[in-house]
């Protein structure tokens, strides 16, 4: 819980609250200025005004006084990095914050793959020269001073002194920066900054941000006309041209028949592009993508589910329920689709998936697809404890037909299971998951406890917990939502198949930071290294010294979705 809570928080966060700003600018490179044959781009178009960030819940956190250790924190930790290198001056906490001034203005990253073949190898047996397309444009307008601080700041903190060489490129001056581990080129014109790896994307990038560029641009392409409508808006943009990814990857003529037949063999060409936003809505900021292209069976698209309008789940959500995710995904789907990938003929993997398969299927007394059918591949975690106690939480998994379902469960387990017995038409499981000695040589047991319902599987580490979610089954109004839940799920399609809530307003945040804090202690108590130890202890430290009120005092709630139909998969997350 602590790590999922952790990343989205840094989704949003770090996106969205390092800096004040001015209103949305527009981009340094926008779609229409791109070339065609740009695989991929995440444009930034600056922090927003000062006002916004009053309103915002993330911001308004982020500048909050309160919260101040974890800013400092942040900065430690970059200054603890530069330390690392030996006789290089560290940054001090004003510089730091100085330099994170520069994310103010609008930057646009992406990548250009090599147009044509690869230059030939000088000899056969070598391979072709490897390939980095990717590129920034920074617009400097009003940091001119300071990007050039940092611009030599980052060259005198390397390990070598770099080659510098003046040259001319697309008739604009430019830095040619040598070091043993490659080569970079910079260019400054106008209002931007420009920097590649690769001579052709330098030359390609510099002509589209002077504007002696020629031929499409991305903006005309089918792939960037289809995702438009998840793009447009926002902090952030991001867009990938999912079939071009072997092309980042290497997939040259030189590539193995293994390589290839891998490719052709998940249908990359079938995923279109992957594409989203982030942008800001009053006090929420919320994030909208989605991987576009024919769903038809054969694909990645099998991986996920069709989804549910009414998940079996539904009926365990009470008014204490702190956090709820419920995902589907259709198990013989992602088995059919590592199965393409893996057992190609004539690979080295092929004979091991066969052998893994009969074994499995031997194991446990029935065919892979049998398996799986008694599944409805519908997972899912409860908790109800304010302070988020691994011992409230509840695991889920949807099931069919619960007779096979349980023969396979007491096949999969055997002697692990210890007992089981039924109560009504509810089947208790217990499980020993590892024993141990004592000191007094006494066999001590983790035991871990299941029930079988019609539909679920559920699981908790205590049985209390579990009796307690099976009570509340069947005391609900067939599997109604509590009203802060409904009106959440209210906001996506009528089928889903992925639905989360996170009642941050309901966690007891004092008890949770202690949690974490003695979880902190004992990492640095077992560390195995003495920096493993010093990062714990700062941790600890961190912990310790934040306010717990400063985030019921500005976060609500978090909530997301994502579902499928004939278009793509799409998703919905949002913080308030």
């Amino acid at each position: 819980m602590r790590l999922r809570l952790i990343s989205r928080f840094s989704l949003f966060t770090l996106l969205t609250a390092l800096s004040a700003g001015s209103i949305f600018a527009q981009a340094p490179l926008e779609p229409a200025q791109l070339p065609s044959r740009t695989i991929f781009y995440l444009i930034w178009h600056g922090a927003p005004a000062g006002e916004v960030r009053k309103t915002n819940s993330l911001m308004s956190l982020w500048d909050d006084a309160d919260f101040a250790p974890v800013r400092t924190a942040l900065a430690n930790a970059l200054m603890n990095d530069a330390k690392n290198q030996k006789e290089k001056p560290s940054l001090s906490r004003e510089e730091l914050a100085n330099f994170a001034t520069l994310l103010d203005n609008a930057f646009t990253i992406g990548y250009l793959p090599r147009e044509g073949a690869p230059p030939k190898p000088a000899t056969p047996n070598a391979k072709p020269p490897s390939w980095n397309g990717m590129f920034l444009v920074y617009d400097r307008s009003g940091k001119e001073e300071l990007l050039s601080k940092a611009v030599l700041r980052m060259r005198a903190n390397g390990e070598e002194i770099p080659s510098l060489t003046e040259i001319t490129v697309a008739g604009v001056k430019a830095l040619k920066v040598e070091r043993k581990s490659g080569t970079n080129y910079w260019a400054e014109t106008g209002k931007y900054a420009v920097s590649a790896t690769e001579p052709a994307v330098f030359e390609e990038v510099l002509k589209r941000v002077t504007g002696k560029a020629t031929g499409t641009s991305l903006a005309e392409l089918a792939a960037y006309r289809e995702a438009k409508p998840v793009l447009s808006g926002g902090l952030v943009e991001f867009f990938l041209r999912v079939p071009q990814i072997k092309d980042i990857a290497g997939d040259a003529d030189s590539s193995s028949p293994y390589l290839k037949m891998f490719w052709s063999s998940i249908h990359l060409e079938a995923l279109h592009v992957f594409a989203g936003h982030i942008s800001l809505d009053g006090a929420r900021t919320r994030l909208q993508g989605a991987v576009l292209g024919d769903t038809a069976e054969g694909s990645l698209f099998d991986i996920w589910s069709a989804g549910q309008k009414q998940p079996q789940s539904f009926a365990y959500v009470t008014p204490a329920t702190i956090y709820y995710n419920e995902s589907q995904f259709d198990l013989q789907g992602i088995f059919n689709t590592l199965k393409r990938a893996l057992a190609q003929p004539g690979s080295n993997t092929a004979p091991l998936v066969t052998s893994v398969e009969n074994s499995v299927e031997t194991r446990i007394g029935m065919t892979l697809p049998e398996a799986f059918a008694l599944t409805s591949g519908e997972f899912g975690t409860l908790q109800t404890s304010p302070a988020l106690e691994d011992d409230k939480k509840v695991y889920f998994l949807g099931i069919r037909n619960k007779p096979d379902a349980l023969k396979l469960m007491r096949t999969i387990f055997s002697d692990k299971l210890t007992s089981e017995h039924n109560e009504g038409d509810i089947t208790y499981l217990k499980i020993s998951l590892k024993g141990n000695q004592d000191a007094k040589g006494v066999a001590q047991w983790n035991f871990y406890h299941l029930a079988m319902t019609s539909h679920l599987l559920l699981g908790a580490s205590k049985t209390e917990t579990l009796q307690a979610a099976i009570a509340q089954a069947a005391s609900s109004d067939a599997g109604s939502l509590p009203k802060n839940l409904q009106v959440a799920r209210r906001q996506f399609p009528e089928t889903l198949n992925g639905f989360s809530y996170f009642d941050l307003q309901r966690v007891d945040w004092p008890a949770l930071q202690q949690q974490w804090a003695a979880q902190a202690a004992r990492a640095a108590a077992t560390a195995k290294s003495i920096d493993d130890a010093k990062k714990s202890k700062q941790w600890n430290e961190l912990l310790l010294n934040v306010n717990p009120a400063v985030f019921p005092r500005h976060l609500h709630s978090l909530t997301g979705a994502s579902w499928k139909d004939a278009t793509g998969v799409y998703f919905d997350e949002s913080v308030d």
